[in-house]
């Protein structure tokens, strides 16, 4: 199945599948760095914002939100979730606002959905565009060098009378510029089973590659992947969050 018919036809069990996502410890995670890097605003835009988990836990805790997506029926779930949160289809690679941001975040490693070096440099210059003066741009990704082909993370879930194996890894081919996360859903009914198989093309980078197309624009931090605790990462681990003040 296709990358869009996966998210299309399956949009109403994407939030099944991310059900082991602590979505409440990540948002106030970066609620915290935001308090101690960002500059007091509370304007907030999520780009791939999906369904809209982590806006609803930041509108909870008093910020004024925006997502953005290229998936009109993942927006759908979002707006019900969210009435009180703006949401458009747009291309996270290249997007414009009117009113400048505080905050800007992308979670579940969204940032490597550009296609290509280019393309994420342009996510990063339409963030810089959209921040207020000294706002945060945070978001989570995975270092190309680190990636074991072999590890992979599953859950099963129950849902309308069916049971739901979702799994989901990295794969790195050892050089270029992509990566493919592959996932896989089983789906089990009245005994009779389906499964999807998807890989989705996303851009590979390290994270020296990284901080170096973020420098021009942010002054940058690389903390360890832990939401309940402000670590600097320690250069060896494979998946970090990446907090960026804009210059």
């Amino acid at each position: 199945m296709s990358i869009n018919a996966l998210y299309t036809d399956l949009s109403g069990y994407y939030d099944l599948m991310c059900a082991d996502i602590d979505y409440p410890a990540q948002s106030l995670g970066i609620q915290r760095l935001h308090q101690l890097f960002g500059n007091g605003g509370r304007r907030h835009l999520d780009l791939a914002c999906g369904t809209g988990p982590h806006i609803r836990h930041f509108l909870n805790l008093g910020y004024q939100c925006e997502g953005l997506d290229i998936n009109q029926p993942m927006l759908d779930v979002a707006e019900e979730r969210c009435p009180e949160a703006v949401f458009s289809v747009r291309d996270m690679c290249e997007f414009r606002f009117d009113s400048p941001f505080d905050l800007i975040t992308c979670f579940l490693y969204s940032i490597h959905y550009s296609d290509g070096i280019e393309k994420l440099q342009g996510c990063i210059e339409s963030a810089h565009q959209a921040l207020s003066a000294n706002g945060l741009f945070c978001f989570n990704a995975v270092d190309k060098t680190r990636i074991n082909n072999n590890l992979y993370v599953s859950h099963s879930a129950r849902h309308d009378g069916s049971e739901f194996t979702f799994r989901s890894g990295w794969h790195y081919v050892g050089s270029g510029e992509r990566q493919s996360l592959r996932l896989s859903i089983d789906r089990t009914t009245n005994g009779i089973s389906e499964s999807w198989q998807d890989e989705h093309p996303m851009v590979a980078l390290s994270f020296r590659e990284l901080a170096t197309l973020l420098q021009p624009w942010f002054d940058v931090t690389i903390f360890e992947h832990d939401y309940e605790r402000i670590v600097p990462w320690d250069g060896e681990s494979g998946n970090a969050l990446f907090v960026c003040v804009k210059r």
